[in-house]
């Protein structure tokens, strides 16, 4: 999914301090995705106060949403670099093209990983049939040693499992002994977890991750700390087990983890680099190579069978791109 917004807000993301032991609230705000009805998303990351939970840099939650309202998704082929697109649907269908030559739908429970690497460019439309449209889009940071490699997409289902009355779903990284075949390129994990009412779960975590709780349905506490929907649930490093509560309702989240990332991340737009002028330089091509059509062989390559331009870059911001105060 890209970042729609015609002012995307600079970045620079680095480790941060050591945050108080309690469970922190990341609250989200409203983004509208875009086109002639604009689909609202619900950003969680990143924000002002914290960038990153371990690799996971990039957030957005959206649904149930009324395709027949609201148009659905449809975002043209746009850049990225530096990342990978991990697209995590409940409900409804999106149709995935990308300059590596990969068409596939994503479907509930069906894990979709693009890997930019030095830079990919791809399309997402909500198909035909879907009716409505539920589920996330999160970015992973790549470190600096992975970045600059080939583009390329792979699928990964995940096999559905239980775990203390609930049933879990592991699409990235290793927990509960269980460990996704997708590729990741440094030490993170990502799952589903969906709880009957009133129900208890305390998962064994790595201590040397920070994890985020990202609420779906349902109510929901973390450690003790109601995490509202839409909202993530942070634990700093240094918890060996993570306890989960249902209410009244049953509840569906997703548990995100990893370790700190400890480099500095310049992230504007759809671009992850390390400097002002490496960001810039991405932009630049984009435009040259891309929107005004210079090459097919660039940096970001071609989607086929999008009938469609592709998404200019916004401007960049007058002055440097600098940290986030």
């Amino acid at each position: 999914m890209s970042n729609l917004e015609k002012e995307p807000e600079e970045l620079v993301a680095e480790a941060a301090g050591a945050p108080p032991a309690a469970v922190e609230l990341l609250e989200p705000r409203e983004v509208p995705l875009g086109g002639p009805r604009a689909m609202p998303v619900r950003r969680t990351l990143p924000q002002r106060g914290r960038s990153l939970i371990g690799a996971w840099c990039f957030a957005d939650h959206y649904g149930p949403d009324d395709v027949s309202v609201t148009g659905g998704m449809h975002v043209p082929p746009h850049p990225h670099t530096g990342l990978q697109t991990v697209s995590w649907l409940f409900a409804g269908e999106i149709e995935h093209r990308d300059s590596t030559g990969a068409h596939a739908m994503v479907r509930p429970g069906e894990l979709n990983l693009m890997t930019a690497g030095a830079g990919i460019q791809h399309s997402e439309v909500s198909t035909p049939g879907t009716t409505v449209l539920h589920g996330v889009q999160l970015w992973t940071v790549m470190p600096d040693t992975s970045r600059h490699g080939e583009p390329f997409f792979e699928r990964f289902v995940p096999p559905v499992f239980g775990f203390e009355g609930a049933s879990v779903s592991v699409f990235l990284g290793s927990l509960l002994g269980r460990t996704s075949d997708a590729t990741t390129f440094s030490p993170i994990v990502g799952a589903q977890f969906d709880l009957p009412a009133r129900a208890s779960v305390t998962v064994p975590v790595e201590a040397s991750f920070e994890h985020g709780v990202l609420v779906d349905t349902g109510d929901v506490s973390l450690d003790g700390v109601a995490v509202p929907v839409a909202n993530i649930g942070y634990r700093a490093p240094g918890a060996t087990k993570l306890t989960i509560a249902t209410g009244d309702a049953p509840a569906r989240l997703l548990l995100l983890g990893g370790e700190p990332f400890d480099e500095q991340i310049v992230m504007w737009w759809n671009f992850i680099g390390r400097s002002h002028d490496e960001v810039v330089a991405s932009r630049e091509r984009w435009m040259a190579e891309v929107i005004d059509g210079a090459s097919t062989e660039g940096q970001f390559g071609e989607v086929t069978g999008y009938d469609g331009p592709a998404l200019p870059a916004p401007q960049i911001p007058l002055g440097r791109l600098k940290p986030r105060q």
